[in-house]
């Protein structure tokens, strides 16, 4: 984690499939999953007309990074105007295509303190719990919390991150309070009636940032393995999942090429497949603080990394204010059902969209069509985005 200008005040763990699953309050989800229910005419699954018994094509989008740091705490204390913590108003500008998808998943790095406090930044995060309701609020259905972050405040922080989030909704893969949440993959629906897609979300971090894993309860993090993400996407393929969506915590921090563990073990994970069927449909990176590339690799769409979606202003490793820290991506993947039963649901349109957090007002800018001063950053970002081939794969920017 790189250290921020302030603006206010690995060990391997082998065996139990440890994507967790959370209770959204949605009671009209069949038992066992989480997720979003949609009504017709609500995104991509809305718009085909068939009947309830027919696959429809889904859109799923997923974010960068949320990291609180002091800065991005007084805002929101700023806008709940006294009265606790409100990060709605920051995350108002990714709402419309966030609750506009399908499927929304964020990267949620930290953990949260005890309900009014303390709070704290960087290095060692504690965030209000009240960012998880603006997650919900905003659209989010899942939420990755494997990263080195996830034991800052040890197990007593995991569970008070994963409770928030349960209260407000939003399903949670990558950590877990019980070896039972551990042992079970984290399944959402996409769309309605008999034909809903099930979509199982993982999630994995490189490692803890030296806190080791609590001796009673090694199962609490999910640390990368590749054997045993491809175990666990079996897993879940046999618990009944359509697409398997990887979320890794990974890579180079500052760097915006991803580095040769990432291209190594998203070679290895892309390539690994069951009965003719690739095991992994999506993978989607974190951890660099800048935007990374999007890839097609063996068929398989890989984003390296998209950025920070909220984080203050910081410094990098050379001790620069570096405003690469607030950019970042959005991914946003429309899956086909398949021909044939067995056969994998295929990207039939891939797409990116740039995004900006203003540290100057606390708040998310999108940049599919910036303003004039914007434009570079937009620029940079997309060049990024598809420095290893993506528009040649396919994929476009959206807006």
């Amino acid at each position: 984690m790189a250290k921020r200008i302030r603006q206010g005040t690995v060990i391997a763990v082998a065996g139990l499939l440890a994507a967790a699953t959370a209770c959204t309050g949605q009671q009209s989800s069949p038992p066992g999953f989480a997720g979003r229910q949609l009504s017709a005419g609500h995104g991509a699954s809305g718009a085909d007309s068939g009947g309830p018994d027919i696959a429809r094509p889904f859109t799923l989008l997923a974010s960068g990074d949320v990291l609180p740091h002091s800065s991005v705490i007084d805002q929101a204390a700023a806008d709940a105007g006294g009265k606790g913590y409100d990060f709605r108003p920051m995350l108002k500008g990714a709402a419309p295509l966030v609750s506009g998808a399908d499927l929304a998943i964020c990267h949620m790095e930290t953990v949260y303190g005890e309900n009014g406090g303390p709070y704290t930044g960087y290095p060692s995060f504690k965030s209000p719990p009240e960012v998880a309701a603006a997650l919900r609020a905003t659209g989010y259905d899942s939420c990755s919390t494997a990263s080195n972050h996830t034991l800052d405040d040890g197990a007593p922080g995991i569970g008070r991150t994963l409770d928030a989030l349960d209260r407000a909704g939003v399903a949670h893969a990558g950590s877990a309070r019980t070896v039972a949440e551990a042992g079970r993959p984290t399944l959402l629906e996409a769309g309605t009636g008999k034909k809903a897609a099930k979509v199982a979300h993982l999630a994995y971090t490189y490692g803890t940032n030296d806190n080791p894993l609590p001796a009673d309860r090694p199962w609490a993090v999910n640390l990368i393995d590749k054997d045993r993400i491809v175990a666990d996407s079996r897993a879940a393929r046999r618990a009944g999942a359509d697409v398997v969506v990887v979320s890794l915590h990974w890579g180079t921090e500052w760097q915006d090429a991803p580095d040769d563990v990432q291209l190594g073990l998203g070679r290895e994970l892309t390539a690994s497949g069951t009965g003719g069927r690739p095991d992994i449909d999506l993978i989607l990176g974190t951890h660099a603080h800048v935007p990374q590339a999007y890839e097609k690799v063996n068929g398989t769409w890989i984003v390296y990394g998209m950025g920070d979606q909220i984080a203050g202003a910081m410094v990098n490793h050379e001790g620069a204010r570096d405003p690469r820290g607030n950019e970042s991506s959005m991914g946003r993947f429309t899956f086909a059902p398949p021909r044939k039963p067995g056969e994998r649901w295929t990207v039939s349109k891939a797409e990116f969209i740039p995004q900006w957090f203003d540290t100057g007002t606390g708040r998310v800018i999108g940049l599919g069509a910036p303003a004039e001063h914007l434009r570079e950053v937009r620029d940079r970002i997309r060049d990024v985005v598809l420095s290893r081939g993506g528009a040649e794969a396919g994929l476009v920017m959206g807006k």
